[in-house]
């Protein structure tokens, strides 16, 4: 089970750190992401981190403004997301993956959280 916590809504220019806590499985053997999804719009990838924390990834639009981290001892993945634009509103929601590779692309996550909503004003 994935839970996400961090849902706010924010001015732009400002910061939010979302959280996913997970249960029930070995944390450290999944490979860890988050995705959003704005109304009308496809489910989008944001950032990854391997198993280990060792590799992360990014989208383009968040590159530079958003860090994904993760602590194995607290089973949980954060996503510090600074420099918020309009733009950045959405459901984001974190997800699990057997694998360690292919962390870019929403079919190699096998577990989702429920979603938490992020909403920037101008």
């Amino acid at each position: 089970q994935l839970v996400e916590s961090g849902e706010g809504l924010v001015q732009a220019g400002g910061s939010l750190r979302l959280s996913c806590a997970a249960s029930g499985r070995t944390f450290s053997s999944y490979g860890m992401g988050w995705f959003r999804q704005a109304p009308g719009k496809e489910r989008d990838f944001v950032a990854a981190i391997s198993r280990d924390g060792g590799r992360t990834y990014y989208a383009d639009s968040v590159k530079g403004r958003f860090t994904i981290s993760r602590d194995n001892a607290k089973n949980t993945v954060y996503l510090q997301m600074n420099s918020l634009k309009p733009d950045d509103t959405a459901v984001y929601s974190c997800a699990a993956s057997g694998r360690d590779y292919e962390l870019t692309y929403l079919s190699t996550f096998d577990y989702w959280g429920q979603g938490t909503q992020v909403t920037v004003s101008s």
